[in-house]
């Protein structure tokens, strides 16, 4: 939900094989690289024994990493009462009842507080308005930071995402987004021209051993499909297909790290690809969670929902193109 097309989070770690790359780097900058967290906290981490370095508790900061070497650190929460609720935050509820909130998210906004954006959040604009959310976090069923969250979407993705508003809504989403039963279509415009129309990328996600800020395709990485159908191809000095995706899968930047990884990356992506295109912010690939359907938590019918493109990417396409 990280984001995903982010997995259920409630924490995080850094794990990860030491590369060349990093060979004689300093643990605690390594760890604030990877992490997104600042030096002074990383710092408290390692003093806190929360550190392994090949299966040894790695306390001093300034110790100097090997190639090769498994770091492993176990990051805490951060803390709950670094979320205050925001009634200035935009909030486009797309479905909602007492149970559940669908929200078309807009590009740009920042799901949850991180280490490095806790204000103005997605989650402070929901609970501003549905108090009763941040309930969920304050008596432990979940992440403070993350109350009622059940999914999470990239920075610079757009569109549906739910968040249940009571106990029993978050555990029954939460159960059907982990038996693979909660159906999410994404709409994305990729660098090129598919060899097939239809496809699936079967490849395991899991931290990048050469930028450990990034996800990549790892053959020891967690299980990941994602399933595309092309919606139309348009030529030109530099080639795009339109796709529609469904995620079967929800690892973080999953999308992002399928299409890059068989020669399609995002347009505008510029972390996982290279095609800029400055009708879009810097920030913003094209990537819209388009629709979204779950069995209702309490009466098990069907719900789906759906959210059109967003205008700064149908200001991309050419006119006549409708996904």
């Amino acid at each position: 939900m990280s984001d995903a097309e982010g997995d259920r989070f409630f924490g995080d770690t850094v794990d990860m094989v030491v590369p060349h790359s990093l060979d004689g780097e300093r643990v605690d900058r390594v760890v604030a690289m990877a992490s997104g967290r600042s030096r002074a906290e990383v710092r408290e981490i390692l003093r806190s024994g929360a550190a392994s370095l090949d299966g040894l508790v790695v306390t001093k900061d300034s110790l100097a990493l090997r190639e090769g070497s498994h770091l492993f650190v176990r990051l805490p929460e951060l803390r709950g009462d670094d979320v205050e609720p925001d009634g200035s935050v935009p909030l486009e509820v797309a479905l909602e009842d007492r149970h559940f909130l669908v929200v078309n998210k807009a590009p740009g906004q920042v799901v949850h507080p991180s280490a490095g954006r806790r204000e103005a959040t997605l989650v402070a604009g929901v609970i501003a308005r549905y108090p009763e959310v941040a309930e969920l976090g304050a008596v432990g069923l979940c992440s403070p930071e993350r109350p009622g969250v059940v999914h999470r979407l990239d920075r610079g993705t757009s569109g549906l995402l739910v968040f249940a508003r009571t106990p029993a809504a978050l555990a029954s989403l939460g159960a059907q987004l982990r038996d693979r039963t909660v159906t999410r279509q994404y709409v994305a415009l990729v660098q090129g021209h598919l060899a097939n129309d239809h496809g699936v990328v079967d490849a395991p996600i899991g931290r990048s051993a050469r930028q450990p800020t990034l996800m990549a395709v790892r053959s020891d990485g967690r299980p990941a499909r994602t399933a595309y159908d092309v919606v139309a191809r348009f030529n030109g000095p530099d080639p795009v297909s339109l796709l529609s995706l469904h995620l079967e899968t929800g690892r973080t930047h999953q999308i992002r790290v399928h299409m890059a990884s068989i020669g399609h990356p995002l347009v505008n992506d510029l972390r996982y690809g290279h095609h800029r295109d400055d009708r879009l912010d810097p920030e913003r690939f094209f990537l819209h969670s388009a629709s979204l359907g779950f069995r209702h938590p309490d009466g098990g019918q069907w719900v789906e929902t759906s959210a059109p493109l967003p205008e700064d990417l149908r200001a991309t396409l050419p006119a006549n193109v409708a996904p």
